[in-house]
């Protein structure tokens, strides 16, 4: 399978060009201006074995936040086209991942319906040059850019860089078992028959 898609996204305060492999091997090309982020975004296509590739310019003399809200919006996107008719998916995917002291649950449901639901434990501040409050900025961007239910909590609180690459990897595993083919799955799974 060659699930993929490109979005280019322009507005007064960014350009952002952004492509996904969802059948990839966790190669990343990525530069949005915040290394912070960009780290979480390698670490979001690492460990989900999606080819990632952002690149991104915008307003970051103001701040962080349309920068990380617009990515957000981007990849919800490019995951929503690349994904397709959903044909065969698991739909469903989890992940309850460690990292060091920390603990992240994450779920999906691609359903077609944004539903978003979020508990962190952040101090407020930065991250090298990304705010703790953007986190949560970022995830609700794509939920519903993406059209999917995303539950992510802090379950073990800790360092806030922690708690943050744990939050990316836990999505990037969940979202990975949801796109992931199912054989025994014929058309959609749905009573509905459409998702």
């Amino acid at each position: 399978m060659n699930r993929k898609a490109e979005i280019e996204r322009n507005t007064n305060e960014t350009s952002i060009r952004l492509e996904i492999t969802l059948d990839g091997s966790g190669k990343s090309d990525i530069d949005t201006g915040i290394g912070f982020f960009d780290h979480m975004l390698d670490g979001f296509a690492r460990h989900g074995l999606f080819d990632l590739e952002v690149k991104a310019e915008g307003d970051l003399f103001v701040d962080d936040h349309h920068m990380i809200e617009d990515t957000g919006i981007v990849l919800g996107r490019a995951i929503r086209e690349a994904v397709g008719d959903k044909k065969g998916i698991k739909r469903y995917g989890q992940r309850i991942l460690p990292m060091d002291e920390t603990l992240v649950l994450c779920a999906v449901d691609l359903c077609g319906r944004p539903y978003f639901s979020y508990e962190d434990a952040f101090t407020p501040g930065k991250m090298g040059g990304m705010s703790t409050e953007m986190v949560r900025e970022f995830f609700y961007a794509v939920s519903y850019s993406a059209m999917m239910n995303l539950h992510l909590k802090v379950l073990t609180a800790g360092n806030n860089h922690h708690m943050a690459e744990a939050m990316f990897k836990a999505f990037a595993k969940a979202l990975d078992e949801a796109v992931t083919p199912d054989p025994r799955i014929m058309d959609v799974l749905s009573t509905k028959g459409a998702l």
